[in-house]
């Protein structure tokens, strides 16, 4: 099985949740180049908010070793128009233009060998309709040459047996996700649509995903029997695709890192264990 475990970017710099000190050790350390000697993938989130320089690309492929695999989130501009509009105070409209500027950003990946997919992360306000649909259509043609995976939170995809017929036809991995369970919710369940896998466990912590903040509604670690749990849906994924990807977004003092050595543990994989730096690495703080 070529399975992947890391997680949803590798620098978290400032605040309380910080991983310095949790993950990285105290110190000036290339952060990368760290965490590398744990994990073999990672998922770029900073290209959500900006595309990415290609001079910035080519960095991360020479200080990553060989098969290291990056995951690229897509700019925001592409998945959530309306945070753009508000951060920028322009118009979300998507141009070839744009496109290009994105692909370009990933060409220095593309060619190293060290791209490993494109995430399109779309909002749980983004509904199955005429204009949902027309804009996925859109996302999936701009980006089809590229491994490509769409995480959809609202419960009408989900409902629709023609989300996963039309994901099948054009070779889009679904992501599955792990998160608090609401009534408009995607169904826990998703079917494998692609030659690719992809999982984002974002933790569980049901108490502060909507009104905590972007740290606090992070703030979970799971428990041994949760990542067996997972694990058997990664497994039975993995017997049907040729790669899987599978991150950890519970970023809260670095958890994630030590959930993702626990799912490489729980995967039968090779694993470098984690120093602990902090007592926040451990989920009573």
């Amino acid at each position: 099985m070529n399975v992947y475990i890391g997680t949803s970017g590798w620098s978290y710099p400032r605040g309380e949740g910080t991983w310095n000190g949790n993950f990285y050790p105290p110190g000036k350390i290339n952060e990368l180049e760290y965490y590398c000697r744990f994990f073999r993938t990672v998922e770029v989130n900073s290209s959500f908010y900006r595309p990415p320089a290609p001079a910035m690309t080519a960095k991360w492929a020479r200080q990553t070793p060989d098969g290291f695999r990056f995951a690229v989130k897509l700019w925001q501009k592409f998945t959530h128009p309306q945070m753009f509009e508000a951060a920028t105070g322009e118009a979300a409209l998507i141009s070839s233009k744009d496109v290009i500027l994105f692909q370009s950003g990933i060409e220095p990946l593309v060619k190293t060998s060290k791209l490993g997919a494109l995430l399109a992360q779309f909002p749980p306000s983004f509904k199955n309709n005429k204009s949902g649909r027309q804009f996925l259509d859109a996302v999936i043609a701009a980006f089809r040459k590229y491994p490509l995976a769409i995480e959809l939170r609202n419960r009408s995809w989900s409902d629709d047996p023609a989300t996963a017929s039309f994901f099948r036809e054009n070779n889009v991995a679904w992501v599955q996700i792990d998160e608090p369970r609401f009534s408009s919710s995607v169904a826990a369940e998703l079917p494998v649509t692609a030659d690719t896998a992809y999982f984002r466990f974002h933790g569980r912590n049901a108490a502060e995903w909507r009104h905590g903040n972007n740290e606090t509604r992070y703030k979970y670690m799971y428990s041994p029997e949760e990542i067996t749990e997972l694990a058997q849906k990664l497994n039975a994924a993995a017997q049907q695709t040729k790669l899987t990807f599978a991150f950890f977004n519970n970023h809260w003092k670095g958890w994630a890192p030590r959930n993702a050595v626990d799912m490489m543990k729980s995967l039968g994989q090779p694993v470098n264990e984690l120093p602990g730096f902090g007592a926040g690495l451990f989920p009573s703080e």
